[in-house]
């Protein structure tokens, strides 16, 4: 076990995304998961059916003692709900500047319920996006975070470039809500160096906590000392076998299989 994360989000009753996915996907790769809960919820595969934010200030205080006694290789971000709670956390995070950050800007659940206040989506492109070693949008997030409309690869750059200018370090614009068999996600680096990762589309309805996943399967990378692209072609080739795996519980948007185990050569190059 090597790589520290810690991931700050909201819990999922269901089990297949938010706290629960960031953990088990922390624990399959290898790495330490520990947490900060921002929020507690009441969802399973069709939908979130209630939430309870907590405090900013204990959300400040569980990282906190967290990272005074355990430390951390990468911080992860996923639900924060309220603008309040992404002041805290990133008041939290200027004590530890050598601390790298996984921003999941976490808007609107699988399902389509929001998660994340209007004006909590100001505080996150003020205080987190400059902060973060790389975002992850799709590209529903994409589009709110810019407010330009993404219809293909070309967009895709345009978007991630935009998000570059507002303060993003590297963007890794996620694909999936594209139509067509042929998926991109697209990496843009600080350089503007792009990797384009292209594969074909996993037929299934068992896709929730896919973006908690990949985003926590990036930042155990990054623990662990790999690079950003290393990191992000792993955590794509984690997460489409535990799609392709899916257990097929719930009568929605079931959860993928975070128990999945890869082999080094399906995903380096």
């Amino acid at each position: 076990m090597r790589g520290r994360v810690l991931t700050v989000a909201g819990s999922d009753s269901g089990g297949g995304a938010g706290i629960q996915a960031d953990l088990k996907t922390i624990t399959a790769l290898g790495g330490f998961g520990m947490s900060a809960l921002t929020a507690l919820t009441a969802q399973n595969t069709l939908g979130v059916f209630g939430v309870e934010a907590v405090s900013p200030a204990f959300v400040r205080q569980q990282m906190q003692v967290v990272l005074d006694d355990l430390g951390a290789d990468c911080c992860k971000t996923g639900m924060l709900a309220t603008a309040d709670i992404v002041h805290a956390v990133a008041d939290e995070l200027e004590s530890h500047t050598h601390l790298q950050l996984v921003l999941d800007p976490v808007m609107v659940s699988t399902s389509g319920s929001a998660l994340l206040a209007d004006d909590a989506v100001d505080a996150v492109m003020s205080r987190l996006l400059p902060r973060a070693l790389v975002v992850t949008p799709n590209i529903p997030e994409a589009e709110v975070m810019t407010g330009e409309a993404i219809h293909d690869l070309a967009g895709m750059r345009r978007a991630a470039h935009t998000l570059q200018e507002r303060g993003a370090t590297a963007v890794l614009l996620k694909g999936g809500h594209m139509t067509g068999e042929d998926l991109e996600d697209l990496l843009v680096f600080p350089n503007g160096d792009e990797y384009v990762h292209r594969a074909t589309r996993i037929h299934t309805r068992h896709t929730h906590g896919t973006g908690c996943t990949l985003a926590s399967a990036i930042a155990t990378g990054i623990a662990q000392g790999m690079d950003l692209e290393a990191a992000v072609r792993r955590a794509n080739a984690y997460l489409r076998l535990a799609l392709s795996d899916a257990p097929g519980y719930g009568t929605g948007h079931g959860p993928v299989n975070h128990g999945v185990t890869i082999r080094p050569d399906w995903y380096q190059s």
